[in-house]
């Protein structure tokens, strides 16, 4: 399975969101900047946490991004699914049905076994990024590099205006 870049740039978004603290907006070319990464593209992820509750857009030259939630309130699942969408990763076509090796009188009412065993390791998947919180993910990144919160939060605020 592979998730888009997107995925990982809404987290870490999220992440800077939450060290730049409720009082400060940052834009979304600013939180681009803060990584190189262009601007069209991470204003799309963003709106997409946006349309999930996840942050809040305010337009405006004084608007930008905040979060919507603290980020106990936001599992990796949550981001994931705002990036990805809810469909499975996996979709079983039922080709055991087509070509030679298929048989009119195999019975094909019981799901595909190969479609039941994805599936199953697909909501195991799932259930673990549910499990983990932003504020999880928070706490690993501060206990292993200590200087990354103040270090963003000083980068980030001073471009954004104060709410």
């Amino acid at each position: 399975m592979r998730m888009s870049e997107g995925v990982e740039w809404a987290l870490h978004s999220c992440l800077n969101l939450a060290w730049v603290g409720p009082e400060h907006r940052v834009t979304a070319a600013r939180l681009a900047e803060f990584y190189e990464l262009p601007t069209a593209y991470l204003n799309k992820q963003l709106q997409a946490l946006a349309r999930a509750g996840i942050v809040v857009s305010t337009s405006g030259p004084r608007g930008g991004f905040q979060l919507a939630r603290d980020l106990d309130a936001i599992t990796l699942l949550d981001v994931v699914v705002a990036i990805e969408g809810r469909d499975p990763a996996f979709r079983c076509t039922e080709i055991r049905r087509r070509g030679p090796g298929s048989d009119p009188a195999d019975d094909y009412t019981d799901t595909c076994v190969i479609a039941h065993a994805v599936g199953t390791a697909e909501l195991a998947w799932r259930r673990e990024l549910a499990r983990q919180t932003l504020a999880d993910v928070q706490t690993d990144v501060e206990r292993k590099a200590p200087a990354v919160r103040d270090r963003t939060r000083r980068l980030l605020a001073a471009s954004s205006l104060n709410v």
